[in-house]
């Protein structure tokens, strides 16, 4: 984030903003990208429609009916209009599937964005308002990349409201995915990607703000989210509209909080789910951290499967999803 790294260490690898991109990247809005649901889904969308609301300042859709899936998206700074297919996939097996977006994305707009507005515990209130709007006891929640973060967060304060927890490709219970990432964002990259990567990052900090620099530094940087490298267009236009204010004022907050939830949960009763990439951007460590905090836990490595499990991996991915709602 601009506020946690240099220039100079941006320059020398891709850290961080979580499994989004680098401050270099010009500020954008929010993400309302259709391409984006592609991105997301490489199995066939079921036709659902949605309800849409909102709730005290956080916009949100349901779709189909039966038990609530609360789905989180990543950024952190992305709304979650990536992720439809993926909630009308799990949808069409008889559950109701929740989306948000967090707030100061999207439609879930804020009138300033600052450290006063943009915190962790803030984020965590939001759901809770969200899941008493619906009237939902307990939900169970799927938090991808800064999503499962953020899921974890939300378990961590109101364990009683949640039925079953999933990590999906998840930064993890505390910070320490960072001091993986770089090396294993450049291991998905080429070395000819690398060198063009570092050359439009030098552009950009010699003042080149162009479209055409943020469009194939965005494009080069997705590929090393996914395997298959079809899809990386997709995820670029998604890299394109991190709102990086607030990509930075999250991360200030964690480290303020000292993020860490790994002694949080040796009481937890709800079964968890974790998935995780052997090829990801963040480490198969950081997954074994989190299913060892939990007293009942199990974890699936994906194998030749990067950041984004339902398109490297569909089949497995949501197998295992499905398998896990599924059991009693």
């Amino acid at each position: 984030m601009s506020n946690l790294y240099s220039c100079k260490a941006m320059l020398r690898a891709p850290l961080i903003c979580l499994f989004s991109l680098l401050p270099m990247l010009a500020m954008a809005k929010p993400s309302t990208l259709n391409a984006n649901e592609t991105a997301v889904g490489s199995i066939t969308k079921p036709s659902l429609a949605s309800n849409e609301g909102m709730v005290e300042g956080i916009f949100y859709q349901t779709f189909g009916s039966g038990r609530p899936v609360l789905i989180i998206n990543g950024g952190p700074g992305l709304d979650s209009a990536g992720f439809e297919s993926v909630a009308k996939a799990i949808a069409a097996k008889g559950y109701q599937t929740i989306l948000f977006d967090q707030r100061g994305t999207g439609r879930s707009t804020l009138p300033k964005i600052d450290g006063s507005t943009i915190q962790m515990s803030l984020m965590v209130e939001d759901i809770e308002k969200l899941r008493s709007h619906l009237k939902q006891p307990k939900l169970t929640i799927l938090g991808h990349s800064f999503g499962g973060m953020l899921g974890g967060a939300y378990a961590a304060k109101y364990p009683e409201h949640v039925e079953k927890l999933i990590f999906s490709s998840a930064g993890g219970l505390d910070l320490s995915f960072r001091e993986q990432f770089s090396k294993r964002f450049n291991a998905n990259l080429t070395l000819t990607e690398q060198a063009k990567m570092q050359a439009y990052q030098l552009q950009q900090a010699a003042g080149d703000d162009s479209a055409e620099t943020r469009d194939a530094l965005a494009l080069v940087r997705a590929h090393a989210y996914v395997i298959d490298k079809s899809k990386a267009p997709a995820i670029a236009a998604r890299l394109k509209v991190v709102n990086m204010a607030i990509n930075g004022l999250v991360y200030q907050d964690l480290e303020k909080i000292q993020f860490d939830l790994k002694s949080s949960f040796r009481d937890f009763k709800a079964p968890v789910l974790v998935l995780q990439g052997d090829k990801d951007v963040i480490s198969v460590d950081t997954a074994k951290t989190i299913a060892s905090s939990f007293p009942d836990a199990r974890l699936v490595i994906m194998p030749n499967c990067a950041h984004y499990g339902w398109l490297d991996s569909a089949e497995l991915y949501y197998a295992s999803v499905f398998e896990f709602i599924q059991a009693p």
